[in-house]
């Protein structure tokens, strides 16, 4: 509240309140009842309180490269631009700025003081000091207006005669277009202001500025014709595509971004990969993406919501279009009017003419297949162009932008991996062959950016100590461990269960009795199974839901007076089987049944084990713990009751914008464990990335529907009859830009749950974000293995001012390894910075699934789970009744999200998710 008169003294505030809290006065006799309300202080991310010393030192170089810059007392001119055509319409063709504000460049350059531009292409532009005046506008001519890369001279089918449409459209791409380029002045910005955020000044200024230079990158490589995507680029080189099926590319490109760190401004270059469609006849890509064997099966429905706005090349003229939609009937059935001259006469007559016979006869053009085949359409819904397919070629570089399949994402990884030394080569390849020295923008900064990786030092932290069964020692090496010769640390047991078989092929007695055998050697009493269900064979063909139910008819004549406590499910297909989701819900919202889904293509002892690490952890086992955790020795945790939240936000793939979001926060329980786990799941609206259930009153504010305070009391009575004292809460999956939302927005309501509890409550809070989705990585030096499991960087690369530090736990098999960029926005318990980072280093060691250290704190792996495994649930939703309506709009305002449906009691405190 901030009021222009100066208030009157007030009294010093009572030593409980924190140093940073300022008392606000107010007066309450005007104010009405509604508004009598305390505006509570905005919280804003902690500064760094040091750096941690523990660990064996080592010598590492990371992909950020130096940048210096001498003209720091110059300034950049922000300058808003608008393109129109000659009458005044605003232009909407993309791609077209850069060409035309290189026209004005190099039409009006001594207007223009001889300034060099950095444009992005869209609506700003940037020049280092101010053109000669405020408001400029320019007309430029463009030879053959065309938002694409090449033009042609001849034209397709149109709706008029050849002789008069190819002579009008050939003129059309000829002639000159005429347009209006303004430029106004927006904003002027210091560059003063990057050196201020090298001192941790951080301000809207630093950030414009940095992103000049982004810009600056990105118009470098435009000239050089590459896909720009964000803050990546990609050559337009046959050599850096792989094939990823269903007519789909992998692009291998280059992420750049200047960043503002602790050792000064540096250029953070990485290797980055997109998805396009395959360039080439446009009929094989169709042919590939339907997956058919020739251009008669494509459903050409299908097809054209695929091709909608794919731009193409037309053979034999190379004119580029981009297609609308295709013709309603085939190439020799499709009809439009020709116009033709008698010989001497200038009276023009029609008469209509198929597509095919006008290129084959007119044109001479020899059509091999597309006579029964729809045309492309290229024109305007009211003027369409038709063209036979087989003369059309997709273009390079065109993003294929819709959801990949379960198939097209692991190819894309597995083909997109670079081990350590293949990924430092191509870096330092790429750094050489940029030529950024040879950028008039960049020298005009003064800036010059080195080629040498940069050197930085780490830490390897020593790996935590675990306890197996009968209080066995297990001592992790290179971040594995294995539990050979010895018990889980705490097994479950195993008694009413049953085995499903969805007809998959494979020996159920052998599977059967190696689960039994070797769950015994971990210490799992495993009885033999009550019965195994065989699918019957009428329902295999029918759709997923319906093969669920009937098997559940077979489940509940098996059990018809209570439903089995475990069931094992065997599933035909390895990957995203669809029995998965509805079998899914039906056991743990419908039923409460505990229940693990196998494919057992290659069954062995190890994958046996695997699954058993799965099945203990599901039905309230523990494999194994911290001895630590054990011995209650974990600084700040151990001796005061605390509870650890990880929180993600699941969205649908890219392409999907109609699915709705899946928020999962999981806790921890049984406090002073850090090892068990259950989660709390809730749908909300599409792309929404706070979560907004965490503290939800009902219409009559007596009661809390949300996350927190179910988790909460599952804590209390988990805990013996225990409320934490401190709330350590891990957040993946957010950006820096929305940090201040996680303080303000996503934690306000947490502590309202809290006080809705218990009104003098008050929990102190650790608030920490994990991020994966960056480009920094690290390298031995001098060695061609990954960095090892453990290591912690927290200096030179690192924020200059705020809390963050990059962790390495695991040890990377396969690619470079990617570390987990650990910021810390908010520390009322005190941690320092060892004693913080070595509990985010045991908590990698905690996951019940594996017996490797994972990548990031296992809270936030499991939270990721169950969001991924919930949102199942709606994959194959008929949105029955037993799916009621949530409260929450859509980010378009209008369809209500569906809810999802409740666990079943049996199953809700579990980690089912495992």
């Amino acid at each position: 509240m901030e009021s222009n008169e100066e208030p009157d003294a007030l009294p010093p505030p009572p030593p409980e309140i924190p140093p940073n809290v300022v008392p606000v006065q107010l007066t309450t006799d005007t104010v009405p009842e509604e508004t009598k309300k305390i505006s509570k202080p905005k919280r804003s991310p902690i500064t760094r309180r040091g750096v941690g010393s523990r660990g064996q030192k080592i010598q590492l170089v990371t992909n950020h490269f130096k940048v210096s810059i001498s003209n720091t007392s110059g300034h950049f001119f922000h300058y808003s631009v608008s393109l129109y055509y000659e009458d005044g319409r605003p232009v909407d063709a993309k791609g077209i700025g850069r060409r035309l504000i290189d026209k004005v460049h190099e039409t009006y350059g001594s207007d223009l003081a001889g300034k060099d531009f950095a444009y992005d292409g869209e609506k700003s532009l940037f020049t280092i000091g101010a053109l000669p005046r405020n408001k400029m506008e320019f007309t430029v001519l463009l030879d053959s207006f065309s938002s694409n890369r090449n033009s042609g001279n001849g034209s397709p089918v149109g709706n008029g005669s050849p002789n008069e449409t190819d002579k009008k459209r050939i003129r059309w791409a000829l002639q000159s277009k005429t347009f209006k380029v303004e430029m106004s002045f927006a904003a002027k910005i210091p560059m003063q202001a990057i050196a201020a955020a090298l001192r941790g000044q951080e301000s809207e200024n630093s950030q414009e500025a940095l992103r000049v230079l982004d810009i600056i990158l990105r118009q470098h490589a435009a000239k050089q014709g590459c896909l720009l995507v964000r803050q990546s680029f990609f050559h337009n080189n046959p050599k850096n595509y792989v094939d990823l099926g269903g007519g789909v590319l992998g692009c291998r490109g280059f992420h750049s971004s200047f960043r503002a760190l602790q050792g000064g401004l540096s250029l953070n270059m990485d290797g980055s990969t997109t998805t396009i469609i395959q360039p080439g006849p446009l009929i094989d890509f169709l042919i590939a993406n339907q997956n058919v064997s020739n251009p008669f099966q494509i459903d050409w429905a299908k097809a054209k919501r695929t091709m909608k706005n794919l731009r193409i090349k037309v053979s034999p003229t190379n004119q580029e279009y981009r297609i609308t939609g295709i013709s309603e009937n085939s190439c020799k059935e499709q009809l439009f009017s020709l116009k033709s001259r008698a010989a001497g006469g200038n009276d023009a007559e029609s008469f209509d003419i198929t597509v095919y016979d006008y290129f084959v006869n007119h044109r001479s053009i020899d059509l091999r297949y597309s006579g029964d085949l729809p045309c492309i359409n290229v024109g305007k819904p009211k003027r369409p162009t038709y063209i036979p397919v087989e003369l059309c070629s997709l273009l390079s570089l065109q993003r294929y932008t819709k959801a990949l399949t379960v198939l097209q994402r692991s190819q894309l990884v597995e083909k997109s991996r670079q081990k350590p030394q293949e990924k430092i080569r191509i870096l330092a390849d790429v750094m050489k062959s940029n030529n950024y020295a040879a950028e008039p923008m960049l020298s005009s900064c003064g800036i010059t950016i080195s080629s040498q990786f940069t050197q930085v030092q780490g830490r390897v932290l020593p790996a935590p100590k675990l306890k197996a069964g009968n209080g066995e020692d297990v001592i992790p090496r290179n971040g594995r461990w294995n539990f050979n010769h010895k018990k889980f640390f705490e097994p479950c047991k195993i008694e009413n269960w049953a085995v499903v078989n969805f007809s998959a092929r494979c020996d159920v007695r052998g599977l059967v009795r190696d689960l039994i055998r070797l769950g015994e050697m971990k210490g799992i009493l495993i009885s033999d199974p009550m019965d195994v269900l065989e699918e019957n064979a009428q329902s295999r063909r029918a759709p997923p839901l319906v093969r669920v139910d009937k098997m559940f008819e077979q489940i509940q004549t098996a059990f018809p007076d209570a439903p089995p406590r475990f069931l094992v499910c065997l599933l035909p297909d390895r990957k995203n089987s669809d029995i998965y989701g509805p079998w899914k819900r039906k056991n743990l919202a419908e039923y409460g049944i505990f229940n693990q889904c196998l494919a057992p293509t290659r069954v062995n002892d190890q994958y046996i084990l695997n699954v058993l690490l799965k099945i203990n952890a599901k039905l309230g086992g523990l494999n194994s713990l911290l001895a630590m955790e054990q011995s209650r020795n974990i600084p700040f945790v151990s001796k005061v009751p605390t509870i650890i939240f990880g929180m993600d936000v699941s969205h649908g793939s890219p392409g999907q914008s109609d699915i709705p979001s899946i928020a999962a926060v999981v806790s921890s329980r049984n406090w002073p464990l850090l090892s068990r786990y259950r989660a709390s799941v809730r749908s909300q609206s599409p792309k929404v990335e706070m979560v907004d259930s965490l503290f939800k009153q009902t219409a009559d504010k007596k009661d809390d529907s949300g996350i927190v305070r179910e988790l909460l009391l599952d804590y209390y009575k988990s805990s013996g009859q225990t409320k934490p004292a401190q709330i350590i809460i891990f957040r993946d999956g957010v950006s820096e830009s929305q940090f201040n939302q996680v303080l303000n927005i996503e934690l306000d309501q947490i502590i309202e749950a809290c006080k809705f509890l218990d009104e003098s409550w008050s929990p102190k809070f650790t608030v920490i974000v994990a991020q994966k989705n960056h480009h920094t990585k690290f390298f031995q030096d001098g060695s061609p293995d990954n960095v090892p499991p453990g290591t912690v960087i927290d200096n030179a690369v690192c924020h200059p001012q705020s809390y963050d530090f990059y962790m390495c736990a695991h040890a990377g098999m396969i690619g470079t390894t990617r570390p987990t960029h650990y910021h810390v926005l908010l520390d009322e318990i005190g941690f320092s910075a060892d004693d913080l980072q070595e509990l985010i280093h045991s908590l990698s060691y905690v996951y019940q699934r594996c017996t490797t250290a994972i990548s990031l704190v296992a809270p936030v792996r499991y939270a990721h789970l169950a969001a991924t495994q919930i949102s199942q649930f709606l994959k194959f939703d008929d949105m029955s009744e037993t799916s009621s309506s949530h409260g929450g709009l859509t980010s378009a305002g209008q369809a209500l999200v569906p809810e999802l449906p409740e666990l079943h009691h049996n199953v809700r405190s579990s980690m089912f998710f495992c």
